[in-house]
């Protein structure tokens, strides 16, 4: 990591991607840390914490590394251009296209473990090439 952030920096970034200040249990902003929360659409939750108060103060080398891989799950050119561009990382939400074509879990145990074919050459595979080498398995007579 050669440029640690800073805890404003911190604190951008996720105002600029749209992260929700986390509340305590009396409606009340977090004393210790800023908190925040991030719902992503594959379901995962990931929580951020920025020190009070928000300032310039830079990190050290190895907690922004932490706070980059751990919490805000970019990588550091991600972090730069979401605080300097306000350009959003790619959390996959613009993936419907392959969301769409991802195989069945069902049709891929059946690949690996009834067709034997490797799990790398199934990673590969559109969904109508699985079909195809099942039906293909499945037209074979009995051993």
């Amino acid at each position: 990591m050669s440029n640690p952030g800073s805890r404003a920096d911190h604190d951008k970034f996720c105002r600029v991607e749209g992260w929700s200040e986390v509340r305590n249990a009396r409606g009340k902003a977090v004393q210790h840390h800023i908190t925040y929360e991030l719902r992503l659409s594959d379901g995962r939750v990931l929580r951020a914490r920025v020190s009070r108060p928000a300032n310039t103060k830079t990190y050290g080398s190895g907690l922004w590394g932490a706070i980059l891989t751990d919490q805000l799950c970019v990588t550091e050119e991600q972090f730069w251009a979401c605080v300097n561009d306000s350009e959003l990382p790619n959390r996959g939400e613009d993936e419907d296209e392959l969301a769409g074509n991802a195989l069945p879990a069902q049709l891929v145990f059946q690949l690996i473990h009834v067709a034997r074919i490797p799990e790398e050459q199934v990673a590969e595979m559109s969904l109508d090439e699985a079909v195809a080498a099942m039906t293909t398995y499945w037209s074979r007579p009995p051993r």
